[in-house]
């Protein structure tokens, strides 16, 4: 009997000891688990040491009657009643040329966010992930239901890369490492993401909403100078503007908002790229700014990760097809790609709910559906250049929109 309680009183010490030290882990480790990745002066969106949305928070709220606490338990023991999705998506990879034709444009859609973009000369890659899992460890995490649209090996010499944040779905370093090594891109994205990139041995331009960076500068001439190009097989000349979107930035769940997010709009001879990155809706007041640099013959807009319960059509952060189209109405762009859907399962809504909806509000706001229709992963489209649209008829009943699952 005595022996027995000297095991009970040795099991209960040691229950105590794991209790403190995860106490312990609570308090101490988060901190160590922050990072600082920039430092500047305050503006009306950064307050010297996070970053915020100038037009409102982004903010996760649990389902109509249940708690948050139930939302998470729920989630990771998946008892949330998702929609299913397919265990694996048929892809046929893609073969591109080495270079889009003089004054043309061509675009393929890799997954999620990822698009290879060929304008005159110039092959620029978006959000690049060719990694099988979003996240920090896996196989742990959101998992790749289609494989990439082009397999790495046959992607053409890659010039510009554009990095929207540093969600995993978003900043795949493993591909990163992939793609400095083996081209040399320039890679451009917003304050913060470069000292992330830099601890990888990746170099990066990191640029505040507003700022802009030329191809010229890679030939060390000034800024304002145009390369000379002479027959366009290969012309590395744009113009990179950061753009304001609404998101947020995390690594490690204690470093949110360190870095920042953005949008992008990309001057080409070819004509104007506008890439949303991953962003909510917001004000809605960042896309009239990306149109004021000119026309955009092309545009990548997210519509998919929106509903995390049954019956919504958008989030803070993640924007539904609905605010995509009227995205794409505000840019006046005369084409534009939906992206961000189909490839990781990061929300409730099924495999192919995006686009279907995509489709009703097409046809709700009288929009040709070949302006804005989706791809096929590994499918490419020859865009075409940039034309007076005229509005069709509204031919819809939102009700059948929502009624999507």
């Amino acid at each position: 009997m005595g022996r027995l309680i000297i095991v009970v009183r040795g099991v209960l010490v040691t229950l105590l000891f794991l209790v403190i030290a995860l106490c312990l882990a609570i308090t101490i480790v988060p901190p160590f688990l922050d990072r600082v990745y920039y430092r500047g002066s305050v503006s009306d969106h950064f307050d010297g040491a996070h970053f915020r949305n100038p037009d409102g928070v982004i903010d996760f709220p649990a389902p109509p009657g249940v708690s948050r606490q139930g939302f998470i338990a729920r989630w990771l023991l998946g008892s949330d009643d998702r929609p299913p999705w397919p265990e694996a998506i048929a892809v046929k990879p893609a073969r591109p040329a080495p270079f889009a034709a003089p004054r043309g444009m061509t675009a393929t859609w890799v997954g999620h966010a990822t698009v290879l973009v060929q304008a005159a000369g110039l092959n620029i890659l978006t959000d690049p992930i060719w990694s099988d899992y979003a996240s920090p460890f896996p196989p742990l995490g959101p998992r790749r239901v289609a494989e990439p649209g082009i397999r790495f090996d046959d992607l053409p010499k890659i010039d510009l890369v554009v990095i929207s944040h540093n969600h995993y779905d978003h900043m795949d370093i493993p591909t990163l490492e992939r793609l400095w090594a083996r081209d040399r891109p320039k890679i451009v994205t917003s304050l913060g993401n470069d000292t992330i990139l830099k601890a990888h041995g990746i170099p990066a331009t990191a640029l505040d909403w507003g700022g802009s960076v030329t191809g010229a500068a890679l030939n060390g001439l000034a800024p304002q100078a145009v390369v000379q190009c002479g027959n366009y097989e290969h012309c590395p000349d744009y113009r990179v503007h950061v753009t304001r979107n609404h998101h947020w930035g995390s690594r490690w769940g204690t470093d949110r908002n360190r870095a920042l997010w953005s949008s992008f709009l990309i001057e080409t001879r070819a004509g104007n790229i506008f890439f949303a990155g991953d962003t909510g809706a917001g004000d809605l007041g960042w896309p009239y700014e990306a149109r004021r640099f000119g026309p955009i013959r092309l545009a990548l807009i997210p519509i998919g990760a929106f509903r995390f319960w049954k019956g919504q059509m958008q989030s803070d952060s993640h924007i539904g097809p609905l605010q995509a189209v009227e995205i794409f109405k505000r840019l006046g762009a005369s084409t534009a790609i939906p992206i961000h859907w189909g490839t990781f399962r990061l929300s409730y809504e099924q495999w192919d709910t995006p686009p279907k909806m995509l489709e009703l509000a097409l046809r709700c706001q009288g929009i040709d559906r070949k302006r804005f229709a989706p791809l096929r992963i590994g499918q490419s489209l020859a865009v075409p250049a940039v034309s007076p649209v005229t509005p069709g008829a509204k031919r819809c009943d939102e009700r059948a929109i929502r009624a999507l699952n």
